[in-house]
């Protein structure tokens, strides 16, 4: 009951007082008319009768066409207004409204707790909000004192009902999660990472709210926001790389952003406005966002509103691609590239009004005469700094004299520019929106950027380059000495050293072996030029061979990975292909043209650096991707270049994108931070490099690595803490678990949820500052804190523990072998039920009590994950199973049985089990026809077991038949309809009643069990 009074009631509260009309699940039930639709089928027709002045069958029609959509942007789409259809006594379609956005008054708001959802696998969500009848919104609430992790139970069941009763989650906007105290929201279909909360109550303050839950509902699910939301704030991106769809739903930030913007445009008061959104936040998809509602401004009524051209401008062409290709990916209406001013004048001519257009900026240049009418267009100017170059921004003005310009950079603007503020600032503004680096590291919108000085002798002091040469020169001939001086000394003939280079591609690779290898992370070395770029592929290349030919790998093989590991891009020089009779210039020009890439091939290159699992796994480079190229796989970057203010800034934020790893295993890893690793000093003085910019806007743009290791001693001193507190200090780790479960069981539970999290926060600041020497006073402290988790959360929730899955590779692999090392791996490695030593834990003679209550702890951990996974299979098989394992358990708890009785009913269960994965083959019937037997035995008992085998022979072969002609059939509505009409002819050929629910739970089985190729 703790879920419902302290999660589910206030969050009912909070909407009721928002305006949403509670309906009871059984009022709610009628209005569906059945258990597996999901529509209030009155409410719905009633709105459309009111909003249309459309007929009640017209209405009912229109219902029909509604709940036959299976596609989400479809949906979308239709709620935004793209529906029209040909009414009764029509002769052409007409466009219909499902919602009245400009009012929301107009709307029919309805909250409904309990919404069950009929299915093979039924299930109920908490609290579902619909719009007009249509279910919009599921809030998923949870016990803030349940043990797991905040919410991550929520987004287990989120994730359920989006698998088992997609019905509900097709016309859904996004999903929220909350347990009263912390909020969260993600788009259909998001992973639990996707998910944030929303801090900013922008236009409102917090001190309006009465605690946290009223602000966050309000944020999200405010009617006329969740409107705003709905109609110009979730997009469907496509990955030009996969071509996969992905929904994305905006962040607080972008919502206040654009709606400041869009509101300026509306007033018609203020004709500019600066944006600083950090880089990796989002920027691009806030233009984005921006252009759709200034589009379609389906809430805004104003006359500057009324069809406004927009034109997007980037500074250069690779984020042209990248803007053009978002607002492509994003489906926004007829966004088109201009490759020049003549193009754009042409373009605005041909079309008139309404118009999307996209450039660069450098299209500008030398353009004076006016476009005519340029007050109807707004320009999103991206890194618009840039314009203040070559006069562009002049050029600019003089083009589209009376325009809209709204600024938007990803680096703050320098203090001292006062062109860019005056440009596109209103007088003492500054910023009309500002998401600094500390507010994306704060939401976990970007990861913080961790600085690290390698090796004080090698970084390069410009002020000293004479004395550094005489040093690192030292050993050349005198008059090859004398050359190079006469070619004047330079930082990059101090950084290009042979030695030098040699030295550090040693250290970068014992580096990346430590830090991203173990988890599938790679890294960027920017190199001082062309040259040098050349210069570190080989020795780089040489280093990672001997290492791999000293782990045992064959030369041949090894000099061919490593050479695979490295891909160089850079641009092509004129000079290339020119022979020259110094034999280190020759050579040197042959390498430059040998690992030149070309677009086609830099593109691939790339596209497999942002790949896991392929490579290669260093880009090095010198000017180019030091902007503009989003690789969150990118873990370091690893510097030998001087590099300034906005530069710097653009270059270390290729780190800071989010990132999570899916390995093979199943393992998921989250990148923890980025890492700069310097070798050229220039982070050394980053004061200085950024002394030009506000103080506030940078002091936190890059942390030093040495304020890991106080938080290290932090977590360690917390965790000690509450060790000692519970008893536990001087015990080994089996002991401490089996007494962290008594604690438990007297009531202490809330200690032991302490202990757990301060003990993996321990764990993982461990691993983020590993390699680090710091670590190493703390490794037995991690070693034991790592086994006690595993075991303690067996002993007292009875479940196999997925600490280690979620830790870094670089300190799993030392935890597992501590493991083992320890005993503990019988304890700990559970085993499958085909295991042939599953067995020996029922073995009960001369065990003692203990070791009987160790066994009872593992089958339950065993029994549970087996259960799990067959119900995920078919629950109408082995649900049964998985209940009687909890039952079980719950006796033993409340000291029922003993251990001993219960391992004995543990392995009767087993025998079941093992008994039902064999009984298809007894009846000389496939495993799925068998599991489709299974279904129809619990809905027809009545009807003669013979004549059910044959029927599900049959129904079976239908679908694996559809498999092997269709194997997306389950993503096509038609060919599932047509399925459905085969399998309800099966049954009533065969006098079995009640088809329609033998139907649609053979089908919610058969889109799982028949899915794709076999």
């Amino acid at each position: 009951m703790s879920e419902y009074r302290l999660a589910e009631r206030p969050a009912l509260d909070v909407l009721a007082a928002l305006g949403y009309q509670p309906l009871s699940p059984e009022a709610a039930l009628a209005m569906r008319q059945e258990e597996n639709r999901v529509i209030l089928k009155p409410v719905l027709t009633e709105a459309l009768q009111a909003l249309n002045g459309i007929a009640l069958a017209d209405a009912e029609a229109i219902y029909n066409d509604l709940a036959t959509l299976s596609d989400n942007e479809d949906w979308q789409r239709k709620l935004r207004g793209g529906y029209s259809r040909r009414l009764a006594g029509k002769n052409r379609d007409q466009p219909i409204a499902l919602v009245d956005f400009k009012v929301p008054g107009n709307n029919r708001f309805h909250v409904v707790r309990q919404f069950r959802v009929a299915a093979q696998r039924p299930r109920v969500a908490d609290i579902v909000l619909f719009v007009n009848g249509i279910p919009l919104v599921v809030i998923e609430a949870k016990s803030p004192l349940k043990a797991t992790a905040k919410a991550g139970e929520a987004f287990e069941q989120i994730k359920q009902y989006e698998r088992d009763i997609p019905r509900l989650f097709v016309p859904n906007a996004f999903n929220i999660v909350t347990d009263g105290i912390v909020t969260l929201y993600g788009a259909t279909g998001a992973s639990s990472s996707f998910y944030a909360p929303w801090p900013d109550a922008w236009p409102r303050t917090r001190s309006e709210f009465v605690d946290d839950l009223a602000k966050d509902l309000w944020c999200l699910a405010e009617p006329s926001r969740l409107l705003d939301l709905l109609g110009h704030f979730i997009v469907f991106e496509t990955d030009p790389e996969t071509g996969r769809k992905l929904k994305k739903v905006c962040r607080y930030q972008q919502f206040r952003a654009v709606n400041k913007a869009a509101q300026r445009v509306a007033e018609g008061i203020h004709r500019k406005g600066l944006i600083w959104h950090t880089q990796g936040s989002g920027k691009s998809l806030t233009m984005v966002f921006l252009a759709l509602k200034l589009k379609t401004h389906l809430t805004l009524d104003a006359p500057a509103l009324a069809n406004p051209n927009i034109l997007a401008l980037t500074d250069r062409i690779d984020l042209d691609t990248q803007i053009s290709s978002t607002f492509v990916a994003c489906g926004l209406p007829n966004p088109k590239q201009a490759a020049s001013v003549a193009e754009l004048r042409e373009a605005v001519a041909r079309g008139g009004n309404g118009q999307i257009l996209l450039s660069t900026i450098f299209k500008f240049a030398g353009s004076r005469d006016p476009i005519p009418n340029s007050e109807n267009w707004i320009v999103l100017v991206d890194e618009c700094h840039r314009t203040q170059e070559k006069d562009l921004g002049a050029y600019l003005q003089a083009t589209l004299p009376d325009a809209r310009f709204f600024g938007f950079t990803g680096t703050p603007i320098k203090s001292t520019d006062k062109d860019t503020y005056a440009r596109f600032s209103i007088e003492g503004e500054g910023y009309l929106d500002k998401y600094g680096i500390d507010d994306a590291v704060r939401d976990g919108a970007t990861v913080p950027i961790l600085y690290e000085g390698r090796k004080t002798d090698w970084a390069i002091n410009e002020a000293e380059i004479d004395i550094l040469f005489d040093r690192w020169f030292l050993d050349l001939p005198d008059d090859k000495r004398e050359q190079l001086k006469r070619k004047g000394l330079t930082l990059a003939t101090i950084a290009k050293h042979p030695e030098r280079v040699r030295l550090i591609a040693l250290d970068i690779w014992e580096h990346f072996k430590q830090v991203c290898a173990p988890d599938g992370f790679k890294a960027q070395i920017v190199a001082v030029d062309r040259e040098a770029v050349i210069l570190y592929r080989a020795a780089l290349a040489s280093v990672i061979a001997a290492d791999l030919v000293k782990g045992g790998m064959d030369a041949d093989a090894a000099r061919t990975k490593a050479d695979a590991m490295i891909a160089c891009v850079y641009s092509k020089s004129q000079e290339d292909n020119k022979p020259s009779e110094d034999p280190d210039v020759a050579a040197l020009r042959t390498e430059l043209e040998r690992h030149y890439l070309d677009d086609a091939a830099e593109k691939e290159a790339k596209k497999a650096f942002k790949a896991f699992g392929q490579e290669p796994s260093f880009l090095i480079v010198c000017d180019k991707l030091l902007t503009g190229f989003d690789a969150p796989i990118e873990a370091v970057m690893y510097l030998d270049k001087p590099l300034k203010e906005h530069g710097l800034l653009q270059a270390i934020a290729r780190t800071n994108r989010t990132c999570s790893l899916k390995r093979p295993d199943g393992i998921e890893i989250t990148k923890p931070h980025g890492r700069i690793v310097d070798y050229i000093g220039v982070t050394g003085h980053l004061d200085e490099a950024l002394q030009s910019y506000r103080s506030e806007d940078v002091e936190n743009a890059l942390r030093d690595i040495a304020i890991l290791r106080n938080d290290l001693k932090e977590a360690h001193a917390r965790y000690r803490s509450q060790k000692r507190a519970m008893g536990l200090e001087g015990m080994d780790e089996k002991a401490a678990a089996y007494a962290a479960g008594k604690l438990v069981t007297a009531g202490r539970e809330d200690e032991w949820f302490d202990l757990q999290r301060l003990a993996r926060n321990f764990i993982n600041v461990f691993g983020d500052l590993s390699p680090d020497p710091a670590i190493l006073h703390f490794t037995n402290d991690v070693k034991w804190a790592a086994a006690f988790l595993r075991l303690a959360t067996q002993v007292i929730a009875k479940d196999e523990s997925l600490d280690h899955r979620h830790y870094t590779g670089k300190i799993r692999d030392m935890l597992e072998a501590h493991v083992h090392a320890t005993g503990l791996s019988t304890t700990i490695r559970l085993r499958a039920i085909t295991d042939p030593n599953f067995a020996d834990d029922f073995a009960t003679e001369e065990k003692t009590d203990a070791e009987l209550v160790e066994a009872f702890v593992r089958k339950s951990a065993e029994l549970r994950r087996v259960t799990r996974e067959l119900v995920d299979k078919n629950p109408a098989q082995y649900g049964r199973f998985s209940e009687r394992v909890l039952e079980i358990i719950r006796r033993f708890e409340e000291g029922q049985i003993a251990a001993a009785e219960g391992l004995r009913e543990f392995e009767d269960l087993t025998g079941g089990i093992n008994a039902e994965q064999g009984a298809h083959a007894e009846l000389g019937m496939d495993e799925r026809a068998f599991s489709i037997l299974r279904i129809m035995e619990a809905l027809a008992p009545d009807t003669r077991h013979g004549t059910l085998q044959e029927a599900a022979i049959a129904i079976g072969a239908i679908y694996a038949g559809a498999q092997a002609s269709q194997p997306a059939f389950t993503f096509m509505p038609e060919y599932l309809r047509s399925l459905r009409q085969q399998v309800r002819r099966i049954l009533s050929e065969r006098g079995i009643a009640g088809t329609k629910p033998i139907r649609e739970a053979v089908e919610e089985f058969a889109v799982h069990a028949y899915i794709g190729g076999h």
